[in-house]
């Protein structure tokens, strides 16, 4: 009788294996990983010696994947950009389908791109999840004499118990490298003043930011809205990039004297 029983079980284990499913927050990817590692360095041997570059910034797809497709659909109608940045929430719960529809839909460009993360990044094991399919939480790259200096800026999601953002990588970037570039451009996801950013030390991040070799501007996502604000009253901009359902993303044209922005709607 058991071993009727144990055959049975597995018969109806087998037939019915369709059924089942990974845990949701799934830490195992399938598919394309380590993605930024390899699109920077795409980046940084197409664009080390080019004078002038033009970057499109997009961010906060969430779940809006429709508006997504349209978007990456009129980047790739463009021949006049050279990479792209996301800056992050590239998911809505964190969960590991999303982040393979996202990764999928953003493979179309025709264009190199990296990808921040966003403080919906972290729930589950997304921040997990995040760095096996995109990389390291913190990390920058240099085209064409410019460093991107991109950070994690989501404090909320450790509680503030951890360094968000890292100043000591902050440090480390200002030198790291300095014989190839000149010139800075901050990018993160959740600006200062936020509801993510460790607001305790507000402060202290504007005063490293000073460090950074004849640093541009700073440009971000999160807050689902398009706008241009000098934020600390100083004089250095900060550039907000609005989501993918309200269907419009910029275009940063860098060149060696500064930079011009426009805002293009899909």
């Amino acid at each position: 009788m058991k071993k009727f029983l144990f055959i049975g079980i597995t018969i109806l284990l087998s037939s019915c294996s369709d059924l089942f499913d990974t845990h949701p927050y799934d830490v195992n990817v399938k598919g394309e990983t380590g993605i930024n590692a390899k699109q920077i360095a795409i980046i940084e041997q197409q664009f080390a010696d080019k004078d002038t570059l033009r970057v499109a910034f997009i961010s906060d797809s969430h779940y809006w994947l429709t508006d997504l497709c349209d978007e990456v659909a009129d980047l790739n109608s463009r021949t006049d950009i050279d990479f792209v940045v996301h800056c992050g929430d590239l998911t809505q719960t964190g969960m590991t389908k999303e982040f393979i529809l996202s990764r999928d839909i953003l493979l179309d460009l025709r264009y190199p791109f990296v990808a921040l993360i966003g403080n919906h990044d972290f729930l589950g094991t997304g921040d997990q999840i995040y760095d096996v399919m995109y990389g390291g939480l913190d990390f920058s790259f240099i085209a064409g004499r410019l460093k991107f200096v991109c950070l994690n800026t989501n404090a909320t999601e450790y509680d503030y118990l951890a360094a968000v953002p890292n100043f000591d990588f902050m440090e480390e970037e200002t030198v790291k490298d300095s014989a190839r570039f000149d010139r800075t451009v901050l990018v993160v996801h959740a600006p200062p003043f936020s509801d993510q950013f460790n607001n305790n030390v507000c402060k202290a991040f504007r005063r490293y930011l000073d460090f950074f070799p004849n640093l541009q501007c700073c440009i971000y996502g999160h807050e689902h809205y398009d706008m241009v604000s000098d934020l600390y009253g100083d004089g250095l901009m900060f550039y907000a990039i609005d989501c993918a359902k309200h269907r419009n993303y910029r275009i940063f044209t860098f060149t060696p004297n500064g930079y011009e922005q426009e805002q293009i709607f899909y």
